[in-house]
């Protein structure tokens, strides 16, 4: 590991010299999250993203998290999917359902994925509706400050513009605070059509990671994390801060390349 975890007011940050190390450490901090979850209250429930996280946690397949790991007790959600169909290459579901989902023992029932049949919007309000339902009965918890739900982890990317989940830089969603899943038709990445949880629920959440590598992504690295004043348009990644939960960054060196007051040895 470049250096141990720093902890800063945008979150703890986890700078690891290669993808190897950052790999090892996220799959850890899963697995620790997940026994701590299911000691507590039975349950994981746990929002994933697409993108090149899935390869990232792609150890917990393998000895010993395989066998160490509570599967059955996970609940998977997706903090952001494409309005695809689910056996399409854009899919975030068929992303960790080849990469994850399939190789290790989840209950299929567990697996809460969109109605890839419907709408952007109908498949925002019924994913919002089956969530709903799974706060009811606690196999998702609930905000003891809000109505949202409490992710025990919200897994999440970041592009080079600073988007997390579906939430791109001066979208409206960025300003949706009464739903907690809503939807886009106007994606600037291909594909348009989107549903993405909104900036309450990913803050209500028990831990958030941001995971982010490369030094193409480095600037909003930056932008995100450093007291970068009020010059700068605050990026969504920024906007990340839970409320009461944990926020930790997994970052390698070339994405951390910019952050100041890091000490990174070559």
């Amino acid at each position: 590991m470049a250096l141990p975890g720093v902890h800063t007011d945008r979150g703890e940050l986890r700078v690891h010299e290669s993808l190897e190390e950052l790999s090892t450490d996220l799959v850890d901090y899963i697995a620790e999250l997940s026994e701590a979850s299911v000691k507590e209250r039975g349950v994981f429930a746990i929002a994933l993203s697409g993108g090149s996280l899935i390869g990232l946690i792609g150890k917990l397949c393998e000895a010993p998290y395989i066998k160490t790991v509570d599967w059955a007790k996970w609940y998977i959600f997706w903090a952001d999917e494409r309005v695809v169909a689910k056996n399409h290459a854009d899919s975030n579901y068929k992303l960790a359902k080849d990469g994850l989902l399939s190789k290790v023992p989840i209950v299929p029932s567990h697996v809460h994925s969109i109605n890839d049949s419907l709408s952007a919007e109908e498949a925002a309000d019924e994913y919002g509706f089956v969530i709903r339902q799974l706060v009811k009965t606690r196999m998702v918890s609930v905000s003891d400050i809000s109505d949202c739900p409490k992710f025990d982890l919200i897994l999440l990317g970041m592009g080079s513009d600073g988007h997390v989940a579906s939430l791109f830089p001066d979208h409206t969603v960025l300003e949706e605070k009464e739903e907690w899943i809503t939807f886009i038709t106007d994606s600037p990445k291909p594909p348009p059509e989107r549903i993405t949880f909104t900036l309450p629920v990913i803050n209500s959440a028990s831990n958030v990671a941001v995971v982010v590598t490369g030094e193409s992504k480095a600037e909003a690295v930056h932008l995100a994390i450093d007291d970068v004043g009020a010059d700068f348009p605050s990026l969504p990644s920024r906007m990340v801060q839970p409320t009461k939960g944990k926020l930790v960054w997994f970052l390698d060196k070339p994405a951390a390349s910019k952050l100041k007051g890091l000490e990174l040895s070559e």
